[in-house]
């Protein structure tokens, strides 16, 4: 039996007549979380979690149909089960599981097995049919424990006001500055650009407590911000809004930070790899934890890891997607502010 195949809108399934993370309009979009390449406008009814509605709302639009539901909420389209369930990506991120006749697919979006304290916690999902992202699918990719990535971001911090620098990271708005935001909670006074504080907006109207923060006058008051804290889009990095700031070191925040920081980012004083995808590891028990009997690769290092998993007796092929284009590779906000 096959539940989904792929078109020139996105991942179809034929059985219940709706798409997942659609990039072209649709009449019905299940959408797994509230990134830009996954959450694109153009759609006549949206189904989300609840935590990603507001997201939906303050990229897309407020006069979107939106139906929301609960992790684990089971609702019926067309006769095909469908229920969401946890990828600890960012806020709100789903697998999105389907049962048809007893056959189950789940298209896993984009999905983080470590719990960043911040997102719902990863929940593995059994399945027949399993759509798994690649993005970090090479070995190199091993991520530390929270706990210890956080330390190394709250000692830069300190060891920047010893010097008397102001600490600005560089993290995608949506999910990296909100765990940046926890990690250095308590060292100082927080200041964002003002994109990251309308989805911290989203954050609120969940329920979901921020630390304190500031959204920053970059054009009117930025020595207030000589020795605190920033955080800013990756769009900013090498702009005039930063380079305004007094005594100011830079980091950014991105899984690629592990390999690719001195040649990506050359102008950063510091790399941090913190990342909401899984790491090799995570990828690779995940994969195999679903016990599925075909894995549908997609996004990132698809032909690698596609056959790496052959290799090792996991029935995969790779399923070309135009998802990608988020958070590790740039920022797609739009930055209202005409010296970006």
């Amino acid at each position: 039996m096959k539940l989904i195949t792929l078109t020139n809108k996105g991942i179809y399934c034929p059985q219940g007549k709706f798409y997942i993370d659609p990039w072209r309009p649709v009449d019905m979009a299940v959408i797994t979380h509230g990134h830009a390449d996954h959450a694109r406008w153009g759609m006549k009814k949206y189904l989300c979690h609840h935590f990603t509605k507001p997201i939906l709302h303050q990229r897309i639009g407020t006069d979107i149909q939106c139906q929301s539901v609960e992790y684990g909420e089971i609702i019926m389209v067309n006769g095909v089960q469908l229920s969401l369930h946890p990828a600890g990506h960012i806020i709100g991120s789903a697998q999105i599981r389907l049962e048809y006749k007893g056959y189950i697919t789940v298209i896993s979006g984009d999905y983080k097995v470590q719990n960043d304290e911040l997102s719902t916690p990863f929940e593995l999902v059994k399945c027949n049919e399993f759509v798994t992202e690649s993005t970090f699918a090479l070995p190199i990719y091993n991520w530390l424990e929270v706990e210890d990535l956080n330390k190394k971001l709250q000692n830069w911090v300190l060891k920047n006001r010893e010097n008397n620098k102001t600490s600005v990271f560089i993290g995608y708005s949506l999910g990296k500055a909100q765990r940046i935001m926890k990690a250095v909670e308590g060292l100082g006074k927080i200041y964002v650009h003002q994109s990251i504080g309308k989805l911290n907006e989203a954050f609120e109207t969940v329920g979901i407590d921020l630390p304190d923060y500031t959204v920053a006058d970059f054009k009117e008051r930025p020595k207030e911000m000589e020795h605190e804290i920033v955080i800013v889009p990756p769009a900013l990095l090498d702009s005039n809004i930063i380079k305004k700031i007094p005594d100011h070191a830079t980091a950014i925040c991105s899984g690629w930070m592990q390999v690719r920081g001195a040649r990506r980012w050359r102008s950063a004083d510091a790399g941090f790899a913190m990342s909401d995808h899984a790491d090799w590891k995570g990828l690779l028990e995940t994969v195999k934890a679903t016990e599925a009997e075909i894995v549908h690769v997609t996004h990132g290092q698809t032909e690698i890891f596609s056959k790496y998993l052959n290799e090792i007796g996991v029935n995969a092929d790779v399923v070309e997607t135009l998802f990608g284009e988020d958070e590790e590779e740039s920022e797609k906000e739009i930055i209202e502010n005409p010296e970006s």
